[in-house]
Formats: C-alpha cells, structure tokens, sequence
C-alpha cells in the first residue's frame, strides 16, 4: 500500500479493501476506474465495514440493458424518485472523492470555437462527492459502478457550467454512508435535505482557474501528470 492509499483511508477512516494499487490520477473521465468510499453490512457477521474500493464511473444497475451513453452523473432533483437510481439512493450510497473537477467555457479565438478547462476545487486536498453505486454480476466476476449526484451549482463553478457535483463534509459521512435502507418517503426526504444544506455550504468554499488545455483530450492527457492541474500560467 503506497502512502497515497493510505492518506485516502485516514481521511474517510476505511478499512482498505482490495484497492491497494491505487494511485492520484489527476484526469478520469466517464467509464474511467474510480475510488469510492462505501459501507456494507456483512451478513455472516453483522459487522458494517467501511472500506475504498474501485468502481467503474457508470452507473449500471444489473436490471438495465447495454447503453452506448454512460450514466455516470445523477440529478438531487430526481435521485430519490427515479427508478434508475431510487434502490441506490436508499440503500447503496458511496462517496467519490476528488481533489477537484473539470468543466469547460468557449472561447473564441481568431474565429474558433475553444474549449477552455477550468479546474474546479475546494480549500482542502479532499472533496467528497455525494453517489451511488451499484453491483451486477458480469460473466463470473461482480462489477461495481458509480455515479455522482449533482445540482445546481451554487459556486464559482456556476460562471463555467450550471450543474456541480453535491460535495459533503464529514459530519455527514456516518449517515450518507449507512447502509440501512431507507425505507420510506420521508426518511428520504430528511437525507434529501441534509444533503441540500451540506451542499450549499460546501458550495460556498469551492473556487475555479483555467488550466492547460491538454486535459481536454482523454485519450492523450497523461492522467498521472500533476500539471494537469496546475494554474494556466505556472503550466506555460
């Protein structure tokens, strides 16, 4: 287990799992292979643990068919009531954790359209990102995928895209990450709204600067470089 590994389990205080190869990678897109943080109740035992595990960023339940397009972001506005994510929302929650995000505006340069990347971040090394997940059996190996809850953004990533994903302080993670089921409206309803108000307040603390426009290729951004996230000017 590296030392990075390790600084991840101490901040959502995991068990560690299987994930001991993970390394910060500093481009994921959807479809990607990402860290999760979840909860399970053992029923051998009784005992919930809490561990990091990998995830596939795409969210497919075993009930839904073969998608070209990846379910990989879903709405506060309708997770607790959509079928593709209501059983999740109720009983399999996670948190993706994330140094920061991307998003994109346009520019127009000597009459082309650019795509310019901001990358989006909190105060802290650490965000926690409020998800999903879910498992399906794939030929003989169990598959485990996400998706990340977003909302409309209420900070400085507002001036680039109107949707952010729902960040969570660790007053909440106890409860996010319960594996209890939530067995009725209004249980769901409270979390709902606990999830709004840490979102808010996280929201407030979270800033955005440009960054090299390499990132905007998945296919050639080398994810492990850390220039990837460097301020447009210290990475000229």
């Amino acid at each position: 287990m590296d030392s990075k590994t390790d600084d991840l389990i101490q901040a959502f205080v995991a068990d560690g799992n299987d994930f001991s190869d993970w390394v910060p990678r500093y481009s994921i897109a959807p479809t990607d292979i990402t860290p999760i943080i979840r909860e399970r109740k053992h029923s051998d035992t009784g005992q919930v643990t809490r561990s990091i595990d990998a995830a596939i960023w795409d969210f497919h339940p075993s009930f839904m068919k073969e998608s070209k397009r990846p379910q990989f972001n879903a709405r506060i506005e309708t997770v607790a009531s959509n079928g593709l994510w209501k059983g999740a929302f109720s009983g399999a929650r996670c948190i993706v954790p994330m140094r920061g995000y991307y998003e994109w505006s346009e520019l127009d340069q000597d009459g082309k359209k650019l795509k310019q990347p901001h990358f989006i971040h909190g105060t802290g090394d650490l965000l926690a990102a409020a998800s999903i997940y879910t498992v399906r059996k794939v030929d003989d190996e169990w598959v485990v995928s996400t998706a990340i809850i977003t909302s409309e953004a209420r900070d400085a990533s507002g001036e680039v895209h109107d949707r952010m994903p729902v960040f969570i302080t660790d007053d909440l993670y106890d409860e996010w990450l319960n594996p209890a089921k939530l067995a009725t409206d209004a249980e769901r309803e409270h979390l709902l709204s606990l999830l709004h108000q840490e979102s808010q307040d996280v929201a407030s603390t979270i800033t955005t600067y440009e960054v090299d426009r390499r990132v905007n290729n998945s296919r050639t951004a080398d994810p492990l470089d850390p220039g990837l996230i460097a301020p447009i000017d210290d990475a000229a």
